[in-house]
């Protein structure tokens, strides 16, 4: 857990005011829940002193209003005075499930609309705020973000955008490629990982799990996984394998050359526990491959973990994997919109960032420094010690 008397010593940027957008309700309302109880039970601040004026509060949400009108234009008023404060717009570009009328039309939400809300609340601050911090876990179009002959770079246009219109601070998780922040190479950039909550939701769900290179296996289902692969196995101390996707480059199928084939690079995995690590699942059907391929090179246990599920197409195949025994455990975050469908499978585990994301915002607030909160590298070596040596009951482990 961070050490969070470092604090006691700095002083508050401002005073935070949390702007939860719409699309990113249920975790707003769980880290605004975790900032209340820091600031009422971690910190030692001194009551009278004016520089720490509104530092313990109740509510740190601010609300805002997003009203459209009947051609789908819209406009964002904010209900509260944000003059001086350190604000911080939580928005998750993601969210499917809002829809809006146009013309008497039911539309749903795309990334474009909730992009275009966002820089319409910056708007709305008017310059007031004294600094503005957005906190976007699912980077907007970020995996278009290189470019190839007449294409478009829309996650640089937007980033370079952001900054243009004065905000401080720009926060993601398991960016696709981080390099886009090249296009605004000065400003605040910070980019995080899941891996630790992946392990705490592991650990939780299987309990059973036996962590060491005679059990365990951590594969990447492509190259450009491969990273993030190799460091969550030498954390774990285990051992890592890849498949790489033979594609048809003859063709384009919704945006992207077909897959031909997942081909698999890596030591023996009979009878091992198998986890894969994925930043996002899109339609699912590379990862379920992946998966079969896994458990018919022998895998005891397949355990799915990604940062982002997005579910394009349902999760009618994953139950049907599931069922046929292609995998064992599916793990995402809570960084992006869940459909309360999708949370009542068996299979399907949520690994709780909220905790995490606001102990980001308290560290920022006070400019203190953030490698105090990015250390999952003892903070999963520490868990593992715990869970190895039985010292503890699973459920303390978190605490």
């Amino acid at each position: 857990m961070p050490d969070f008397h470092k604090l006691d010593t700095s002083m508050p940027v401002a005073p935070i005011a949390l702007m939860v957008m719409d699309s990113a309700k249920e975790l707003g309302e769980l880290v605004n829940s975790h900032l209340v109880n820091f600031r009422h039970s971690l910190h030692d601040t001194p009551g009278n002193d004016p520089a720490f004026q509104g530092y313990v509060k109740d509510d740190y949400r601010v609300t805002y209003s997003n009203p459209r009108f009947g051609s789908g234009e819209s406009k964002a008023q904010i209900c509260e005075s944000v003059r001086g404060k350190d604000v911080f717009i939580l928005t998750d570009v993601m969210n499917h499930s809002m829809t809006y009328k146009m013309y008497g039309y039911e539309n749903y939400y795309s990334p474009d609309d909730h992009y275009q809300d966002l820089k319409r609340v910056i708007a709305a601050i008017n310059g007031k705020a004294r600094r503005i911090n957005i906190i976007m876990p699912f980077l907007y179009e970020g995996r278009q973000h290189n470019k190839n002959n007449r294409e478009s770079l829309d996650a640089a246009v937007m980033f370079s955008e952001l900054y243009n219109m004065g905000i401080g601070n720009f926060i993601t998780f398991d960016a696709h490629d981080p390099r886009i922040s090249n296009a605004a190479p000065i400003s605040g950039f910070d980019n995080f990982m899941a891996s630790p909550q992946f392990m705490k939701a592991l650990i939780s769900e299987i309990g059973d799990l036996i962590i060491d290179k005679e059990h365990l296996t951590v594969i990447s289902p492509d190259e450009g996984a491969l990273d993030r692969a190799v460091y969550f196995a030498n954390v774990l101390n285990v051992d890592t394998g890849m498949f790489y996707k033979r594609r048809d480059y003859s063709k384009v199928v919704n945006g992207s050359n077909p897959i031909v084939a997942h081909e698999y690079l890596g030591s023996d995995i009979h009878g091992k526990d198998v986890i894969i690590i994925d930043d996002m699942i899109s339609s699912g059907s590379s990862m379920i491959d992946t998966a079969r391929q896994l458990k018919k090179k022998g895998a005891q246990r397949v355990f799915i973990c990604t940062t982002f599920g997005l579910f394009t197409n349902g999760v009618e195949i994953f139950d049907e994997g599931y069922k046929n025994g292609d995998f064992d455990a599916l793990i995402t975050t809570n960084l992006i919109y869940q459909n309360p469908d999708y949370i009542k499978r068996e299979y399907y585990h949520v690994a709780d960032m909220s905790k995490f994301l606001a102990t980001v915002i308290d560290f920022v607030n006070h400019d203190g420094s953030l490698s105090y909160v990015i250390t999952p590298t003892e903070t999963i070596h520490s868990l593992i010690e715990k869970y190895n040596s039985k010292s503890v009951k699973t459920e303390d482990l978190f605490n």
